[in-house]
C-alpha cells in the first residue's frame, strides 16, 4: 500500500530534480563555454569537448537526481510518517 501511495511523489519529485537538473547544467555550462552545448553529432566539434560535456551533464543530472529521490522519501515520511521504502544498509543505530 505504501508502494501506491509513494508513486506520486517519485513522480513529481522526479520530474522536478531532472528540470532542476537541466537547469544546473546549463548554468554551469554557460560559466564554462559561450558556445552552445557541443552535439555528439557535429564533426568540427572536438572528441574531448562533447565528453567533456557529456560528462558535466551526467554528473549534474544524477545529483540532481539523487537529491530529488531524498527529498521525495522525505516528504513522504513527513505526511505520512513512515518511510515508503525499506532501507538497503544497516545504520550504526540498528546495529546498536
Amino acid at each position: 500500500m505504501k508502494k501506491l501511495v509513494y508513486t506520486p511523489f517519485s513522480i513529481v519529485f522526479g520530474m522536478l530534480g531532472a528540470r532542476v537538473g537541466k537547469k544546473a547544467f546549463n548554468a554551469i555550462w554557460g560559466r564554462v563555454s559561450d558556445e552552445p552545448k557541443p552535439s555528439a553529432k557535429e564533426p568540427e566539434i572536438s572528441l574531448g569537448r562533447v565528453a567533456a560535456s557529456a560528462a558535466l551533464e551526467g554528473a549534474t543530472l544524477a545529483a540532481a537526481t539523487a537529491v530529488a529521490r531524498q527529498l521525495s522519501v522525505r516528504a513522504f515520511h513527513h505526511v505520512f510518517g513512515v518511510w515508503p521504502v525499506k532501507a538497503k544498509r544497516k545504520t550504526a543505530d540498528d546495529a546498536a
